[in-house]
Parts: C-alpha cells; structure tokens; sequence
C-alpha cells in the first residue's frame, strides 16, 4: 500500500486475512457459503482496509500463501460509489495494476467466465430486468448472470464478492429492489448459486443484517472496529459544529450564509499558516453550498448570483474561472452565475482538484463522494431534509492530514451552518446521524445559535457517556498553564472572577485584572490591569519539551511485532536526516545474524541435510473404498525435488515473515555463491524458519527499536509536525507503554 494503515486498521485487516482464509477453507470442506460482516464507522476507511486486504490474498504474507488467481467481484449500489473505490485503489494500492481493475461496462462486457487475477466493478443499477447484461443481443452471448455462475461452479476456489455499503445512499423502493439483488449473491436464486464466500463492509452490522435473512444457510463471521478504535487515531475530525439562527432573525439566509463565509475565510488563514510554518503541502479547503432545487425554467430556487457576490464581497476573495464548480444532476454543462463561468464536476473528482474553493450542489454528494478538505457548509434545505444533511456530514468528518492538528484546534473541526433549521431540527440531524451512520459516529457534534458560542453538545455517543464541552465553568483564582507567556519567570496570572478566559482554540489574548508579581520582575503590569498578553504556545512547549521531561501512551494491545516497528522507526530516522544509515545498519546486523546460524549449522555439520529437505517434499497417497473408508495398506508417500519457482516462492515467504525489507536480497548482495546459485536462499528459508533463531531475532529488533528511540527521541521536537506524528504512531505502535516527549500524538 502507499500508504500506511492506522494500527486500528492494520488489526482488522490482519483479522479478515484469517477469517477470509478460514471461509474459503470450510467452503472448500463442505461447500456451505460463508459470509464475513465488516462492520466500522463512517471515515475509518473500510475501502483501504479492503484494497490491503485484496493486496495481501493476491501476494501472500507471512501466514498465507499469495492467490495470484484470485477473482473478486465488487458490488455497490451506486456506478458513482464503483467509481470512487476505483479510484481508491488505483492510488493507494501499489502492488494491484490498472488494468486488473475493471469496471462492468452494460454495452461491452460479455464473457464466459471472469479472467483469473482481476477485480470486477458491478453496481445493482445494471442487474435490472431491462438492464443490456441481464438480456442477450445480436452482441452479448452471455448475460452477466450466466458469466457469474460459470465462474462459480468453475473458480469456487478463488472467487470472492466484495458487498460495498449495503444500500446506504437508497430510500424506499429503490432500496427495497438492491436489497433484492444483492440478496442474490448471497442466498441464491434462479440464476445464479450463493457465491462461496461473501464479504460485506458496511457502517452498521443492522445494515447489513438487511441482506443476510434468518432463512440464510451460510456461515457468518464478523470483524467489527469500534468507534472507541476510530477517535483515538486521530484519523477523523473531533467535533461537527452546528450553527441556526435565532428565532428572531430577519433575512436569515444571507445572515447565516455571512456567518460561514467569515468562518470559511478563517479556515483559509489557519490552513495557510499551519501548512506554511510545518512545511506540509497546502491544504485548500473547500466551501459547499447546498441550494434549493428549481423549476423547469430555473435551476435552483436559490439565488445563486447573490449567494456566490456575498461570499466574494464578504471574503475579499475574487473567484476565478475553476475555483467554483457545481454539481447538479440535470445538467453538466457550464452555468453562468455572477458573470463567473461555474463547469460541472463530478463529485468523486472533488477532493483531487486542488483548485476548487467552492462547490454548488443539490442533493447528489451523499453517495460516492469523499473530501476531507470540505471543511464548511451550509445549507439552504428546509429542515424536512435532516436525513440527506446528515449522510453529507458523514462525508466530511475525515481530516485533510490523516491526523489530528496538534497546534490549531480550529482546524480540527467542521462548521454546519442551516438557516431553515431551529434547536429542534438541529437535533434531528444528531439522531439522523446516528440512524444513518452506523449508530455512533466517532465525533462529537455540537450545536450553536448564531451570536451564541456557548454550545449545547448532543453526541451520538452512548448516554451514560459524559460530554467534553467546549465552555468550562471558571473558578475564582483558578489557574491556567497557558495563561502566563512567560513560562519561565516568577510571574503568574490568577483568573478573578470577574473575567471568563477566551477559547484555548487558537492565539489566546488575555486581560489580567488581578496578579501577583515578583518584585524584581521586569515585566510588572500597570496599576490599571488592562496588559493584553499575547500567548506562543509552540514557544512554551519547546520548552517544556528541552527540559526533557516525558508523556506516555498505554494501549491495550501491542499492533505490530518490533521487527516492523524497527524497520519503521529506520526509515524514519534515515528519511529525516538524524540518522541516514539507521535502515542500513539495521540490515546490515540482519544479515550477520543469518550468516553466523548458517556457520554454526555448517560447524555442526547439520546445514547439508536441512538444505536437502529445503529442496524436497513429501507426497502422500491415501485410497478410500465407495464408502469413504480408507483401504488398509493402501498409504504411499514419495519424495519429490522442488523446482527454482518452488524455491522462489519459499524464499519469498520467508522475507517476508523476516520483514518485507529485503533482508533476503541484501544476504544474497553479500553471500552469493556462483557455484550454488540458489544456495543464499535457502540459506534465508532455514533462518526464517528455526523458531529459537526467530525468536532471537525479534529480541534484538526490540532492544535495538528502543535504543533507537531513546537515542534520538528529544531531537524530533525540531523537525515538522508530520515527521512527529509519525513518529509518534511508530513508537506508539510499538509498545504497550511508550514514552514520548511532552507534545505528543495520540
């Protein structure tokens, strides 16, 4: 993968990699369709997950075998859903090639079977009675149901059917008729058998319950994430804030629209500022702007050269042609609003144009639609649509950086403004969003009135979960940390009760009314009280972070073995400079450690008759009589001679399990025998599997990755904020208790 999977993800992919090899195995065993229920929350990644897993069937592991063959059949309900996991996996999946994908198109598509080694893309708008693949024609010899139950009675052994997120984006009838075909895939019908292994990913197991009826014979197995696994990653943004007008506010569409274009603009600024003082690539964030629908003769009844002159006049920004575009579904061609030329764009394409600043939409974005840069919505719906306005959120809440911002917390939330909506109706959405979105959704949601930022919160959080709100009660003399700047002087702010201390969210200004001071101090306020004091938080925890002193992270749970975590924790000290030949050395000792085994196996004389076993294998006959009893003295076994392929495959197997890093290509580099050409390979298969070897192996990964980390932990703190956050991941995925410096990612 080219990217690398968040320990919550990285552990439930390494458990459908086991229930996934177990399905196959019992189908194969008893011929009794299996079904795996994937269940996780909006934004956790359940695509990524999938495109590793299919990765990993099709390369193998250290556990399984590779599938090169394997044939996986992806079905949605939606082509604009196909199109976006397409479009996932292109990108994110290295090893998988562009033409192994391939989207099932209803004019050309007719085959017999479905080709080894490929991924097919089919969405249930195109398994229609009147659907072109469910008929034949002059052109099609096969409907698609014929290809598909060809390919089931003749590729059981590696045939897979990917269900992607039941019905989510249907309502009513028509979710009622994808339900009914999806159904087919899993239960059976006249056209075609149950496929022998199913795997379903939806955000809610009752979603995909709908498909798996009481009356099924299949086997399930389930892997569920839990919204507990998904807020601690950082992965998703912390809170969704919800702004209504007041019941008293006059013209209230252009108010709120006012309201979330200031807080658009000051998404910009924060992103500019953060991006260009970490060194990280520009976030662009994005406004969408949801219209009413319009008439035969108007395309929306909202104003939209209005709405787009607000905007401009409010933000100071100019658009240009490309920086607004529009989605609407009866039309795709260009429309003229406020003079500006605004082209069509499909939503899947969003989030990869970096030059789109504002998105006009309908009600077309809920489905097939990912953009963590949409930072800020609004919406002119009437509060009837809470159910569509709440699937869009679901949508949002991913973050731009994979990661929370540790140093702004305004960039670590998405603003909601909807000016039809009141205190009631904002809470419809709340519930919608736990009806719709798989019961909790990983972030808190917190309602305003506009010109009233002391929030009411309503999660979606269990009940007895206790709320962390925005607004604090401030108690008399009470004291905050980041309250005096000068952290390393006498002089202490005390809060009086006649003052309540601004949002820590972003540069905090506070006004003292009441301190102490050391006499000597330089820095003495005036009789008066009114010093403004400007706060550099980076500043105070540079300092705290020089003096040494340590945070620690517990988890449950340790992700990954510490030979992972030492190749991890090299790349990242050799790619940041502070130390460039950490990967190398650590390879280096690797490979001496798999060349003074095979000495010692030489010396004692053991090394020739485990390399000849390397190279043989055993196959055995067993005759059984009609019956199923075996017939007595009928057992045979013959030593065969492995070929190089067979060879090749073993040693492949054992670097992997040694790390993936090419620990068995550097052994070769500096032990190749030209006489035994094949001889650094088994030399690699028997290091790989002697248990006390490996064993050593991971010990010497443990105390190495520690002293790694001990050795150039407190020189992070000078490097970008993207650098320390994965370190932080590294360390912390490698320890239950890891330490970390005083500024840390969680």
């Amino acid at each position: 993968m080219k990217v690398e999977l968040f320990p919550f993800q990285e552990k439930a992919l390494k458990e459908l990699r086991t229930k996934v090899a177990q399905s196959l195995g019992d189908y194969q065993s008893s011929h009794t369709p299996q079904i795996i229920s994937f269940t996780s929350p909006t934004g956790s990644g359940k695509t990524i997950i999938m495109s590793a897993l299919i990765e990993d069937i099709y390369y193998g592991d250290e556990d399984y075998t590779d599938q090169s063959n394997a044939i996986f059949v992806w079905v949605s309900d939606s082509p604009e859903l196909n199109k976006q996991s397409k479009d996932k996996i292109d990108r994110q999946a290295d090893k998988i090639n562009l033409n192994q994908c391939i989207t099932v198109s209803d004019d050309s598509f007719d085959q017999d079977v479905l080709d080894d080694g490929h991924i097919y893309f089919l969405n249930t708008q195109k398994l229609s009675k009147t659907s072109n693949l469910t008929s034949h024609s002059d052109t099609r010899q096969y409907t698609i149901w014929e290809t598909l139950q060809n390919t089931i009675e003749q590729k059981s052994d590696r045939l897979y059917l990917i269900i992607d997120e039941a019905h989510r984006g249907m309502r009513g009838r028509e979710a009622g008729r994808a339900t009914t075909i999806m159904q087919k895939f899993i239960k059976g019908s006249k056209e075609i058998n149950p496929f022998p292994v199913v795997i379903g990913m939806s955000a809610t197991t009752k979603r995909f319950r709908t498909l798996v009826t009481d009356d099924t014979t299949s086997t399930l197995r389930k892997v569920v994430i839990t919204p507990g696994e998904v807020r601690t990653s950082g992965l998703l943004k912390d809170r969704i804030i919800v702004t209504y007008p007041e019941k008293d506010v006059v013209n209230r569409d252009m108010a709120i629209l006012q309201a979330a274009a200031d807080a658009w603009k000051d998404k910009c600024v924060h992103w500019d500022q953060y991006c260009r003082e970490q060194h990280h690539a520009y976030v662009n964030p994005i406004f969408v702007v949801q219209v009413q629908n319009g008439t035969t003769d108007n395309i929306s009844d909202t104003d939209l050269s209005d709405c787009l002159r607000r905007i401009e006049n409010r933000t100071g920004f100019k658009f240009k042609e490309g920086e607004v575009v529009h989605t609407f579904g009866q039309t795709t061609s260009d429309i003229n609003i406020n003079g500006l030329k605004v082209k069509y764009e499909e939503p899947s394409r969003i989030n990869d144009n970096k030059e789109i600043k504002v998105v006009l939409f309908k009600e077309n974005l809920s489905t097939g639609w990912d953009c963590p840069r949409a930072e800020t919505m609004i919406s002119f719906r009437r509060a009837v649509d809470a159910t569509y306005i709440a699937q869009l959120l679901g949508r949002m809440i991913r973050t731009p950086t994979q990661g929370r911002i540790q140093v702004d917390e305004t960039l670590n939330d998405v603003r909601l403004f909807l000016p039809h909506f009141d205190v009631k109706t904002v809470k419809d959405v709340v519930d919608e969003l736990q009806n719709s979105e798989g019961a909790e959704i990983p972030t808190d949601v917190v309602g305003e009135e506009l010109g009233n930022q002391a929030f009411d919160v309503w999660s979606v959080y269990p009940l007895n979960r206790s709320n962390n709100r925005p607004s604090t009660k401030v108690v008399e003399g009470q004291m905050f940390i980041f309250d005096n700047p000068e952290i390393g002087k006498k002089s202490q702010n005390i809060i009086s009760k006649d003052e309540v201390p601004v949002s820590h969210n972003q540069v905090t200004t506070v006004t003292s009314k009441k301190t102490i001071n050391d006499k000597n101090s330089e820095d003495d306020f005036s009789e008066s009280g009114s010093t403004n004091v400007a706060l550099n938080r980076s500043k105070i925890i540079k300092a705290i972070n020089d003096m040494g002193l340590l945070t620690y992270n517990v988890r449950s749970t340790v992700i990954t073995n510490y030979l992972v975590s030492l190749y991890r924790l090299a790349h990242l000290l050799t790619q940041s400079g502070l130390d460039p030949d950490a990967v190398q050395n650590v390879l280096n000792d690797i490979v001496e450690k798999i060349h003074a085994y095979i000495n010692k196996l030489k010396k004692e004389g053991r090394y020739d008759d485990l390399a000849q076993k390397a190279r043989q294998f055993k196959l055995s006959t067993q005759a059984f009589d009609v019956f199923g009893k075996s017939i007595k003295g009928s057992q045979s076994q013959n030593l065969f001679t492995t070929t190089d392929t067979d060879i090749d495959r073993q040693f492949r197997q054992a670097d992997t399990k040694l790390g993936k890093e090419g620990v068995g290509n550097a052994y070769g580099k500096e032990y190749y025998d030209e006489n035994e050409p094949d001889s650094y390979e088994i030399d690699i298969i028997l290091y790989a599997s002697d248990k006390t070897s490996y064993a050593e192996l991971l010990e010497y990964a443990k105390n190495k990755f520690h002293a790694l980390d001990d050795q150039y932990r407190r020189y992070t703190n000078n490097l970008d904020e993207k650098f320390i956050k994965q370190y932080n991941k590294v360390v912390s995925d490698g320890d239950i208790i890891s330490k970390h410096n005083f500024e840390t990612v969680k």
